[in-house]
C-alpha cells in the first residue's frame, strides 16, 4: 500500500495540471498562511488535551475523558467528506486501525459537519472509528487549529466544487479546522501532533503509530 503523503502527493500533482491556475492561488495562501505561523497556537506536546463531548452520526454523545479511561487517543481533525485529501486520509487511517487497536488506542474523527450531511450509512459502518461533529469549530479552537478559510478558498468551494458550506455545517460557512492530528496520553497529555495549514498534507499513519509505541 502506497504511504499517504505518496497519495496526497498525487492528487497534488493532478491538480497542478488540471487546474493549475487554481493550485498557484493555493500556494500563493499556503505560503502567506505560514509566514504569519498559522496554528501556532495549537496546543503542544506536553500540553493538557482539552476535553470534548461531540456527538457521532447516531447522535450519541463521545467525551475525550471517557475514552481516555480505556487507552491513549488519537484526535485528528479534518475538513469534511467533501474534501478529498481527507478522505485519502480517513482511508489511510482505516487500513492502519488495527495497529492502532493493538497498541491500546482509540482514533476519532472530527470536523464541523453535522450528522445528517456527513457520510452515508454504509460509509459510517465501513469505518472501525468515530467520526464526530464540531459543528461551530469550537472545539477545534479550544485545540488551536481552527482556521478562517481565506475568500479565495470560499469562492472555489462555492463557485467551482458547487458546495454550500453554511448547509454542510449548518451555518457555519467560514471557520474549518487546519487538519491536525493529536495523540493524547492516558493522563490528557499531548504526546505527539501534527499541524499543518497545507490541507494538501495529513500526518502519515506509520508516524502516528511509532507514537503510540512510545506510550507502550
Amino acid at each position: 500500500m502506497k504511504k499517504l503523503r505518496e497519495q496526497t502527493d498525487a492528487k497534488i500533482a493532478a491538480g497542478r495540471k488540471n487546474n493549475p491556475e487554481f493550485m498557484k492561488g493555493v500556494d500563493a495562501i499556503i505560503k502567506k498562511e505560514k509566514e504569519f505561523q498559522q496554528g501556532k497556537n495549537a496546543i503542544k506536546i506536553g500540553e493538557k488535551a482539552p476535553n470534548f463531548e461531540l456527538p457521532n452520526p447516531e447522535g450519541k454523545t463521545i467525551s475525550l475523558a471517557t475514552l481516555l479511561d480505556k487507552g491513549p487517543v488519537v484526535v485528528t481533525f479534518y475538513r469534511g467528506s467533501w474534501c478529498p485529501y481527507c478522505n485519502v486520509q480517513l482511508r489511510a487511517m482505516q487500513a492502519r486501525l488495527d495497529e492502532i487497536h493493538a497498541l491500546g488506542a482509540t482514533l476519532v474523527a472530527i470536523s464541523p459537519e453535522v450528522p445528517d450531511e456527513s457520510m452515508s450509512a454504509n460509509e459510517i459502518n465501513s469505518l472501525g472509528f468515530s467520526v464526530l461533529t464540531d459543528q461551530d469549530a469550537t472545539v477545534a479552537l479550544h485545540y488551536g487549529v481552527a482556521w478562517e478559510v481565506p475568500a479565495f478558498l470560499i469562492d472555489h468551494m462555492e463557485v467551482d466544487r458547487k458546495l454550500d458550506l453554511k448547509k454542510i455545517n449548518n451555518g457555519n460557512g467560514s471557520i474549518l479546522p487546519i487538519p491536525a492530528t493529536f495523540v493524547v496520553g492516558t493522563d490528557g497529555l499531548v504526546q505527539w501532533s501534527y499541524v499543518d495549514v497545507d490541507y494538501r498534507t495529513r500526518a502519515e499513519p506509520e508516524e502516528i503509530l511509532e507514537a503510540l509505541k512510545k506510550l507502550s
